[in-house]
Order: C-alpha cells, then sequence, then structure tokens
C-alpha cells in the first residue's frame, strides 16, 4: 500500500486512487507538480503575475470539481487545456479587452477546436483499432455497454452470457483495452 506522501507515485497512479476512495490527500500530491505549468501557461494569457498565481489557485478547484465528474486519462495535456480555456475565459470576460485579444482568442480557440478533431478522429481510431484486438466476449460486452448503452440484462438476453460473465467480460475488457491504448501511447 502506498503512502499518501509517496511523491514517487506515477500521475495515472494518483489518479487512480482518488477514483477509486475519492480521497483528496491523492489529488495533494498531484497538483503541486503542475504548479510551474499552471503558472506559466496563465502568465503566458493574463500577463499579470498576480493574475496568474490567483488563477492557478482557482483552476486547482476548478480541477478538483471536474475530477470528480471526469475520468481523465492524459492528465498534463487536459490540465493544461483546463488552464488555457480559464485564462481564455478570463481574457473574455474582462471588460477592457483590446479587439485584437478577442481576434486572438477566436483564432486559438478555433486552432484548439481542429486540434481536439484530430485528436478524437485518432482516439477513435486507436480504440476501433485495440476493441478488434480484445476477446469476442469483452468485445461484444464492451460494443453493447459503452456504445449502445445497454444493460447488464440486456446485454445478457442478447449474447446469452450470464450477468456475472457480462461483467467479467466488461470489467476485463475495460482493463484490457486501457492497457491496449496506453501500450499505443508510449
Amino acid at each position: 500500500m502506498q503512502q499518501y506522501g509517496d511523491s514517487n507515485m506515477s500521475d495515472e497512479e494518483l489518479l487512480k486512487n482518488f477514483r477509486n476512495d475519492g480521497n483528496n490527500k491523492w489529488l495533494g500530491i498531484l497538483l503541486p507538480r503542475y504548479s510551474l505549468l499552471l503558472f506559466g501557461v496563465c502568465m503566458k494569457y493574463l500577463k499579470n503575475e498576480e493574475d496568474a498565481r490567483d488563477s492557478v489557485q482557482q483552476i486547482f478547484v476548478k480541477v478538483i470539481d471536474e475530477l470528480k465528474k471526469y475520468e481523465v486519462t492524459y492528465f498534463k495535456s487536459w490540465i493544461y487545456m483546463v488552464a488555457k480555456n480559464y485564462c481564455l475565459m478570463q481574457i473574455r470576460n474582462h471588460k477592457n479587452v483590446p479587439a485584437e485579444w478577442n481576434d486572438n482568442i477566436q483564432i486559438a480557440e478555433d486552432a484548439d477546436d481542429r486540434e481536439s478533431r484530430k485528436n478524437k478522429e485518432r482516439l477513435l481510431n486507436e480504440l476501433h483499432e485495440n476493441l478488434s484486438k480484445l476477446k469476442p466476449g469483452q468485445r461484444q460486452c464492451l460494443d453493447y455497454f459503452y456504445l449502445q448503452k445497454k444493460s447488464y440484462a440486456e446485454i445478457s438476453q442478447l449474447t446469452g452470457y450470464s450477468i456475472s460473465q457480462v461483467k467479467s467480460y466488461l470489467q476485463n475488457g475495460k482493463r484490457n483495452l486501457e492497457l491496449l491504448m496506453h501500450e499505443n501511447n508510449k
């Protein structure tokens, strides 16, 4: 069992522990790793040290709330985008923003949208490719459960598997899919 103060744990381990027990102490280890990155992002956009420091604290609060709702796989790129979007909203909401800033914000957001679509397409392609590598029962149950939004009972009826087999295929399939996806991103 890892101790809370174990700073040798990877981001993934800390996020997994947080998801498992909901203890904010795991985030207390994780978030300080990204203070400097967030401060740099905030300085880039806000151009004011005091505003940047305040924004880092606000972003930490936002991140803690978001991590309770969503499962994040690539934490560093995710927290970077949260910080960037937060700063862009701060600029946009500021009353005396020069007109050219709004143009630059829109250009940055459009570029992010294009990049985001490319990343989603890449991930979907990887997902489909890796799904095909799973055992048939795992692949079938994952497809029904996550893509077609079927319940355990419905999957059991459609496949002939018992409820416990469906649960097992889902659990093992999800784990194996995550491992395959992780291997591709090394």
